[in-house]
């Protein structure tokens, strides 16, 4: 009974004591450790893959400077949400640095910036410097991987025969894919060979589409002496005739055998029967632990001749289902095991050798209408044509599957729901507090 009084007696103490330990220990873990779990839709509150990639591609210190005032006019607080997405980042890189510039009351500092807007983030990295006026992770990561090239790469795509222009916008052209290569860094060009004396020595990566007319043998040439020098290859061949190229295809010593990719799985997703669809790629830099569908309209098979001199890997291979079709590519075309090739069919490779300045990378892709404007948005098409540039400049630490924007998560109610919502708080919730109330109480008092 003596033992019994004795804990009775110390039970508040002993409680307490044990609360402030419990307490001390949850902040002391809350310094130094970290735990996130985010349910949002599109994960918003963390940082795509790709992001977290780049950021360990960049060693030293990131400076982010965020030129906002304490309140806005229109839009009031900008600062918390900006210390909000910026801290996402400081959480995965200790050493980034981030501070607040009021441009109103430090206006010199901002001109000197150059900054426009309220809001504005400059970031600053190796004496390099990005200015953002948008707040979103496809954007900000965007900005780091530009900062993490340490300089612009220049991609020249082949004109003045009819070729698909880098910065074009009908749907047969890629201007929309060179818009992307500008925001990550790169920066598009043409080059016509007639007028040009030679392919530059600055260019990072040659794009060759189809040509409409006939390229002249001294242009081809050209071409085959910036590949003997090491240049490096982005090549969209399509079904049909190369116009002139025969010499450059002879030089890689590709196989290209005439017919169209049918595949009865792009007839089942709404895409034209002359449509590859592919799932499944090789073991490559440009598609490691690349899992999305790619798009491949009017496509042919890409063949390569044994030549010890290259490293050739499949790049990219369609179903089983598919195969090449000899005859007329239409709706009603049908395997004939006489005249078809069966599939799986290879139409895409890669190719690389070392050479006197490092490693040559070319790839060769079946399909000239892989990039356009008109199918770019298909499936994972841009994330692996971004992929393949990255690989072909030396970028290869930045390739990844591209964060995408959040998506709208904008709640829009009609007139009864919004009734009904604020009803339901305003007195319904209310009314049934106040119900379960008086139950509790005439229980008690029964």
């Amino acid at each position: 009974m003596n033992t019994l009084r004795f804990w009775l007696r110390r039970h508040q103490p002993v409680f307490l004591l044990l609360f402030l330990t419990a307490v001390g220990v949850a902040g002391f873990l809350t310094q130094r450790y970290h735990w996130q779990w985010d349910l949002t839709q599109n994960g918003r509150h963390t940082l795509s893959p790709v992001s977290r990639k780049v950021l360990d591609a960049m060693p030293g210190t990131l400076e982010v400077t965020a030129y906002a005032t304490q309140q806005d006019p229109q839009y009031g607080d900008l600062r918390q949400p900006i210390r909000d997405f910026v801290a996402r980042y400081q959480r995965l890189k200790p050493d980034l640095k981030f501070r607040f510039v009021d441009p109103a009351q430090e206006a010199q500092l901002a001109r000197a910036a150059n900054v426009q807007v309220n809001g504005e983030l400059v970031l600053g990295y190796h004496g390099r410097s990005e200015h953002l006026t948008t707040l979103n992770e496809q954007d900000f990561t965007n900005a780091l991987m530009r900062l993490a090239r340490g300089r612009e790469r220049l991609v020249m795509g082949l004109a003045g025969h009819g070729e698909r222009k880098l910065d074009g916008g009908a749907p047969h052209d890629l201007g929309e894919f060179g818009r992307q290569l500008a925001h990550k860094g790169f920066r598009g060009a043409s080059l016509n060979l007639a007028a040009d004396a030679e392919v530059p020595a600055a260019v990072s990566v040659l794009l060759l589409t189809q040509p409409q007319s006939e390229i002249l043998p001294g242009e081809a040439d050209k071409i085959k002496r910036y590949l003997a020098r090491g240049g490096n290859l982005l090549w969209l061949i399509e079904p049909g005739d190369l116009h002139g190229l025969r010499p450059v295809a002879e030089m890689l010593g590709l196989v290209l055998s005439p017919g169209v990719v049918i595949d009865p799985a792009a007839k089942e997703l709404g895409f034209a029967p002359a449509t590859a669809v592919a799932a499944q790629y090789g073991p490559h830099a440009a598609t490691a632990r690349f899992d999305l569908v790619t798009v491949f309209p009017r496509a042919r098979a890409i063949g390569v001749n044994d030549d010890p001199a290259w490293h050739v890997t499949p790049l990219v291979e369609t179903s089983a289902r598919s195969w090449v079709e000899s005859g007329v590519a239409d709706e009603h075309a049908t395997f004939d095991p006489q005249r078809d090739v069966a599939g799986p069919v290879v139409i895409g490779r890669a190719l690389e050798r070392e050479g006197k300045d490092g490693r040559q990378r070319i790839a060769v892709i079946g399909s000239g209408d892989f990039l356009a404007n008109a199918y770019l948005g298909n499936a994972g098409n841009l994330d692996l044509g971004i992929n393949l540039v990255n690989w072909l400049a030396g970028d290869a630490h930045l390739i990844a599957i591209q964060p995408k924007r959040t998506i709208d998560a904008a709640l829009s109610l009609g007139k009864s729901a919004a009734m009904a919502l604020a009803l339901g708080f305003l007195i319904g919730l209310p009314a049934l507090f106040l119900g379960i109330a008086v139950f509790v109480w005439r229980r008690r008092n029964a």
